[in-house]
């Protein structure tokens, strides 16, 4: 059955190759970049085609202009799809596109394709749930992070052009309101997890788990680092408004960790090869809590000191008195290494998925 499966696949994919070869070139058609993405989303489970993912990450590193048709080639061949292997393997090059950081990516806004009900049309549904499930789950994070960096970029955009193009600093408030979207972000990256045992030990599975493990690293550090940031800006100049909000993210915060450890351990017991780097998730501490609501209650301000192993740059975690905070130092990506072509090292992306910067970039405000 299994190989009857793999050749029904690779018979689909040779022949929506020689079709969009004999398609006529539109204003965003092209056949050599259909062709490329036919092939990376390929329908075998067992094999990632690693030279055509490269190529695509390749392209868009030389010219933004290449955006708009390998956009339109992926949302034709998502939108065709009712597998699970091409779709998953889809989202996974949407995932590498994004984290090109190319500003005409990030300006992108929601998926040009939707699998937001998302139902596999060849397996028993007591095997697609599972795979229903997780397909939604990824593309409801992507278009959820691809919104909100696109709004992001536009509301930097027109404020900074209101200021002559000055960098302005971000109010507290507004602070606040990232931090609150860096965990609605966590949430959706929680909820993409295999949910039945014949998908624990899926290679595909697995593969896309990897990413999804260093996609929360890198959302979970940099929310922590703008905490820390917060938490000092509320306690030297910040008032009640403020703090009362700060006190609702870091409840949450403190619930989320809970929920990021035990993802973390899931994702160990599994097999997902990253899971077994990251680092332990800090207990928000009593103290923090009560300096809050202490400025709630008073109104007085307060001073917060940081332990001197911020100023430390070669470390790869800086730790604070009671926050955990990832820094971004540039060999971070030399401590983990694998085969997953979306997390290709040969081109010189860390493990974030990033590669080296292209010629417009975001401001650091917004960068993932």
């Amino acid at each position: 059955m299994r190989l009857w499966q793999k050749a029904t696949g690779a018979i689909k994919d040779k022949k929506s190759i020689w079709t969009a070869k004999l398609m006529h070139n539109g204003p965003y058609q092209n056949p050599i970049f259909e062709a490329v993405v036919i092939k990376a989303t390929s329908h075998d489970e067992h094999c990632i085609d690693c030279k055509n993912v490269q190529r695509v990450f390749q392209w868009l590193r030389t010219s933004p202009l290449h955006l708009k048709p390998l956009l339109f080639a992926l949302s034709f061949r998502m939108e065709k799809t009712k597998n699970w292997v091409v779709a998953i393997k889809g989202l996974m090059l949407m995932h590498g596109v994004f984290c090109t950081n190319i500003a005409a990516v990030q300006k992108m806004g929601r998926l040009p394709f939707d699998f937001s009900n998302f139902s596999d049309g060849y397996l028993h549904p007591s095997k697609a749930w599972g795979f229903n499930s997780f397909v939604r789950a990824y593309f409801n994070y992507l278009d959820q992070r691809s919104a909100f960096v696109s709004s992001e970029f536009k509301r930097v955009s027109m404020k900074n052009n209101k200021k002559d193009g000055l960098e302005v600093e971000e109010t507290l408030m507004e602070e606040l309101k990232m931090l609150q979207n860096f965990q609605a972000l966590i949430d959706s990256l929680l909820h993409i997890k295999p949910r039945n045992e014949s998908m624990k030990q899926n290679a595909l599975i697995l593969e896309a788990m990897d990413c999804v493990i260093v996609e929360i690293f890198d959302v979970y550090s940099k929310f922590c680092k703008r905490m820390a940031n917060v938490l000092m800006r509320i306690y030297d100049v910040g008032g009640r408004e403020e703090a009362a909000v700060a006190l609702k993210v870091l409840q949450k915060a403190s619930s989320q960790g809970e929920d990021l450890s035990c993802y973390f351990k899931f994702c160990k017991v599994i097999g997902v090869l990253n899971a077994s780097q990251c680092p332990k998730i800090e207990r928000i501490s009593d103290e923090d809590i009560e300096d809050l609501e202490r400025i709630i209650s008073s109104g007085d301000n307060m001073a917060i000191v940081l332990s001197d192993s911020c100023m430390e740059k070669e470390l790869k975690t800086v730790i604070t008195e009671q926050w955990e905070v990832f820094d971004d130092v540039d060999d971070y990506s030399s401590s983990w290494q694998n085969k997953n072509p979306f997390l290709d090292s040969s081109y010189d992306y860390s493990l974030v998925c990033q590669p080296p910067p292209p010629p417009q970039v975001l401001p650091d405000l917004i960068s993932f």
